[in-house]
């Protein structure tokens, strides 16, 4: 396995020291390697969205349609 050091600002790095303390995770790196699958979920998922978007061919709808349809929703949040 390789390694790599990582500068944090003093909060970032008080942070992770907490997650690790919580029990959350075993080790920064451990913490680190969480974030970076995460990332990479997440990413694989936007791909995903993105592609069935551009697949998904013209919306019948105006750009006046769907704006109207935007600011008549409830923004309950």
């Amino acid at each position: 396995m390789a390694t790599m050091n990582v500068s944090l600002p003093d909060l970032m790095r008080e942070w992770v020291e907490s997650q690790i303390e919580q029990g959350e995770y075993a080790s920064s790196s451990d913490y680190i390697r969480d974030l970076i699958r995460q990332d990479q979920r997440r990413q694989k998922l936007l791909k995903a969205a993105l592609n069935e978007g551009l697949n998904s061919g013209r919306s019948p709808r105006s750009v006046d349609d769907i704006m109207r349809e935007v600011m008549d929703e409830d923004w309950n949040i």
